[in-house]
């Protein structure tokens, strides 16, 4: 069952801005990640998922529910945080979780405060005079305080420390574990990697790729960095027919996807000083799509 759809969505600002046919599903407790760098579409998409602005042209469904008719029945059950939050600032951190807890009927603050807890927030100042974590911090618990079944987060790590970073992901993965629908923008590659089921990847509003997370992992290619006792057996190695990737002196770097006993069996005939491994990042397959570089 899909509880996100997304068909055919197009909104054009004019100047190549916007986002143009975009068809995206998210099933029911799927952590679905949506990639792309500033200006790619991706809060413009969220936007029409909220309900906020409405197409030109396309349709926008979570829960069977029509994003641009009936967002306000979506946005009661719905777990949200915004790319920019809009705070009363002459509120206190606390009072502002308040204010937000009693507009979504919350009774029981428990969890508001198992969530204050984790991020180590101190609610009690005014809001103007926060940085933008800790701005970062009472969005996430006002997103999750209701223990909603499906979230929709954009760029949720902006502003967070490494630690608290961390602390998120491990949130997401526990949320993930409850069965919950998680729609979530980032431009991070390691908190899509480490989280999501699969991701799509948008360029200038046009969707590039929807991957599994899984197959993505196992086509990623390793780099092997290969350390020959002199530069002659260097040069001998680099003709024996491995996609070769760089060549620094005694020093070969080869790409290889898969099984890699045919390396091993040549490797054998030289005299080897070190060798290191490095795994293609999904940094490095996302700018295969952008037109990056050419290691991909």
């Amino acid at each position: 069952m899909n509880v996100i759809e997304i068909k055919q969505l197009t909104k054009d600002y004019g100047n190549k801005k916007g986002v143009f046919d975009l068809d995206l599903s998210v099933k029911k407790g799927e952590v679905f990640g949506f990639l792309g760098p500033n200006g790619a579409g991706k809060t413009t998409t969220i936007r029409h998922l909220m309900g906020f602005i409405h197409p030109n042209k396309g349709e926008c469904f979570i829960n069977g529910l029509d994003c641009s008719k009936q967002a306000y029945l979506i946005q009661k059950s719905l777990g949200y945080l915004p790319g920019e939050i809009a705070f009363m600032d002459d509120m206190s951190g606390i009072q502002f979780i308040k204010f937000i807890a009693e507009m979504k009927g919350i009774k029981d603050f428990s969890r508001a405060q198992q969530l204050i807890n984790m991020f180590k927030l101190d609610p009690n100042g005014k809001i103007k005079k926060m940085s933008k974590g800790m701005k970062q911090k009472i969005g996430i618990v006002c997103a999750f305080m209701h223990s909603p079944d499906v979230l929709i987060l954009d760029e949720p790590t902006s502003g967070l420390d490494p630690l608290m970073q961390n602390e998120f992901l491990e949130l997401i993965v526990s949320e993930k574990e409850k069965g919950k629908t998680i729609f979530m923008s980032s431009h991070n590659f390691d908190e899509i990697e480490r989280t999501c089921d699969r991701t799509a990847i948008i360029k200038d509003g046009y969707l590039v790729a929807v991957e599994d997370m899984k197959t993505l992992s196992t086509s990623k290619h390793k780099a092997y960095v290969i350390t020959f006792l002199t530069e002659e057996m260097a040069t001998r190695f680099a003709k024996e027919g491995f996609p070769i990737k760089d060549t620094q002196g005694n020093k070969v770097t080869v790409s290889i996807k898969g099984n890699i006993m045919s390396l091993i069996h040549t490797l054998d005939k030289y005299e080897i000083t070190n060798l290191d491994v490095k795994t293609q990042t999904l940094e490095e397959l996302f700018m295969h799509y952008y037109g990056g570089e050419k290691n991909v």
